[in-house]
């Protein structure tokens, strides 16, 4: 028997029960939909992955694309398996029906892709980019650009990517140097170099729609000055089929760690005197509406990291109930038959943690879709603004949390299986080269860690983290009222109180200390902030288990809620703890890393 891609009860569970998806059918956004509907749309995702993704999964690692100095070549299952998702209608699952989406739920969306994810690995990044460039473009671009660009981006007939980075100035945006000039029809000429652009170059679609950074001439210096610009890899003729190519040239490709389904790609821009370019919105207001696409993209590379974490963790599962090895301590006797390596300990130690460990970050994964989805579909204004608001200081979280305990996750599994974990024979090791990427890609982990402490949490005098709070009380008291949670309530109100001491005490030091050195030390925050946040999703996952157990459900219901719950007690006994070590370590403003001079490396 071969193992499960994910464990369809969990995510029943997530979607169903710890999110009442199910409520949102009366939003008049989804009134077409229903609980059938919505299971509809995730098994046919499920069949998708199954019969085209699944068995191309390993072939797609070991023969990653390449590029002999004209065109891009890759095997071309990887065609055929994305067309597949397309005529599912799984290519834009959250889109308009009159665009050709499903108008899915942004949740209930999230549960489906997660099928194809898993198994397609990071080639649904194709699609996932389309789809968060056809956003940018509905939001802020004309009527005529959604027509020319978004409504063939929706179908399928073109891809989109992003392009921000550039040699010289990596996650610097302020540097880059890419730059655009006013043609005397309103288009723009666009010159400059781009690196890292995943799906920027492939023969998978008719035409690639580019969302480029520039600076138009004459702008500020900085990011006030940069603007954003579509520039197609073809041009089109006025009846909107393909015409001539654009100055856009595949300058090579970058061979990856894993991931290696999705081209990673540099491009030249005007080359022969200037891509034609399309100005999105208005002059030098680029970098906000790129933080529309960017922002879709964090919570889409958190989402897979939480994805490939659990993909790994059934993975680890299914083999170490099958695996006869060894006895138990207790066993004296060497004739005796050999235990399945579930029965040690320490192999349900690695399995309890990639539980606490995935399962945690893909509910909050969930939570940042189902956010999304208030900011714009909630009942009131108040609702969609205070959904706005907990979104805004989660993204840094959402993006960061699970693409760092994805990978520890994932190296669990490898672990589990031993040494045939180490070997290609079992994906586990493609899982973790593939999950490898989620902390750089997007904004690496230190870059979000400063969006949070020196931005996200002071905002607006501080009131996206005073939301969180009333959050975390609400969870607090919940779990204060079923006496099998009380403990772990009081843990949590320790836990909140901690990050209220570390919070503060930051935020003063960033007032009358060397800002640099009162955040050199940000990326505990961020892990202090993140276990805060998984504890108290834990601890609402704990709530929803026992109330489901007081009403006395069959066997295997039973076993899966007990699960939940030694799942959060785990959490809150071997990783919420730690979160004492790091406050210490910020509250006494360490300054190990900030003294340390280049000279002494």
């Amino acid at each position: 028997m071969s193992a499960p891609i994910l464990c369809d009860r969990d995510l029943e569970f997530m979607l169903f029960e710890l999110f009442d998806s199910e409520s949102l059918t009366r939003r008049s956004r989804y009134v077409e939909h229903s609980r059938e509907t919505f299971l509809a749309s995730i098994a046919t995702a499920k069949t998708v992955a199954e019969r085209y993704f699944l068995p191309i999964r390993q072939k797609m690692d070991l023969h990653q694309p390449t590029f002999d100095g004209r065109k891009v070549a890759m095997i071309p299952e990887i065609k055929v398996a994305l067309d597949a998702t397309l005529a599912a209608g799984l290519g834009s699952t959250t889109a308009d029906f009159e665009l050709g989406g499903m108008q899915l739920p942004p949740i209930v969306a999230s549960v489906a892709s997660a099928y194809l994810s898993a198994t397609g690995s990071t080639a649904m990044g194709y699609l996932m980019l389309t789809s968060a460039n056809a956003s940018l473009i509905s939001a802020y671009g004309t009527p005529e650009q959604i027509k020319t660009w978004v409504e063939p981006m929706r179908i399928g007939r073109f891809a989109g990517t992003m392009a921000m980075t550039e040699p010289s100035a990596g996650s610097g945006l302020a540097d880059l140097t890419s730059s655009a000039v006013k043609a005397d029809d309103g288009t723009y000429r666009i010159t400059g170099n781009k690196i890292y652009i995943s799906g920027g170059d492939h023969d998978l679609s008719e035409n690639i729609v580019h969302l480029v950074l520039a600076r138009i001439k004459g702008a500020p210096k900085g990011t006030k000055g940069i603007s954003l610009f579509i520039v197609p890899k073809f041009l089109l003729n006025e009846d909107g089929s393909i015409g001539e190519r654009n100055d856009v040239a595949l300058a090579g490709l970058f061979h990856k760690m894993g991931g290696r389904g999705h081209t990673s790609c540099a491009l030249n821009f005007g080359e022969q005197g200037g891509a034609v370019g399309y100005l999105v919105g208005e002059e030098h207001r680029g970098l906000s509406y790129m933080f529309h696409m960017m922002n879709e993209a964090r919570i889409m590379v958190g989402t897979g990291a939480a994805t490939t974490a659990l993909t790994g963790y059934q993975y680890s599962l299914h083999y170490a109930k099958e695996r006869p090895q060894g006895r138990l301590p207790s066993c004296k006797d060497p004739l005796s038959a050999p235990v399945n390596i579930i029965e040690h300990a320490d192999v349900r130690r690695m399995l309890l943690a990639q539980k606490a460990y995935s399962e945690g970050a893909m509910a909050l994964c969930l939570l940042g879709s189902q956010l999304v989805d208030d900011s714009h579909t909630a009942e009131t204004e108040a609702a969609r603004a205070r959904a706005k608001t907990l979104l805004d200081i989660l993204i840094p979280v959402i993006k960061s949390w699970p693409s760092e305990y994805g990978p520890k996750s994932n190296d669990l599994a490898i672990q589990v299986l031993g040494g045939a974990g180490y070997t290609n024979d079992h994906p586990v090791e493609m899982f973790y080269r593939d999950n490898r990427l989620n902390p750089i890609h997007e904004g690496t982990t230190g870059i979000q860690s400063l969006d949070l402490l020196a931005r996200k949490v002071p905002m607006n005098n501080m009131v996206g983290y005073q939301l969180l709070l009333e959050e975390f009380q609400s969870g607090i008291d919940a779990a204060h009222s079923r006496a099998e949670l009380a403990d772990l309530a009081e843990q949590l109100s320790e836990a909140v109180g901690i990050l209220k001491t570390t919070t503060n005490s930051l935020l003063a030091a960033m007032m009358t200390e060397n800002i640099d050195m009162a955040l050199s030390n940000s990326v505990k925050y961020l892990e202090l902030f993140g276990n805060v946040v998984i504890a108290w999703l834990w601890l609402k996952q704990g709530v929803v288990a026992t109330d489901a157990l007081a009403k006395k459900p069959h066997e295997s219901d039973e076993n899966f809620y007990r699960g939940k719950l030694q799942a959060a007690r785990y959490f809150y006994s071997f990783e919420l703890p730690q979160i004492q070590v790091w406050s210490k370590i910020l509250t006494d403003l360490d300054r190990s890393a900030y003294d340390m001079q280049a000279a002494w490396f």
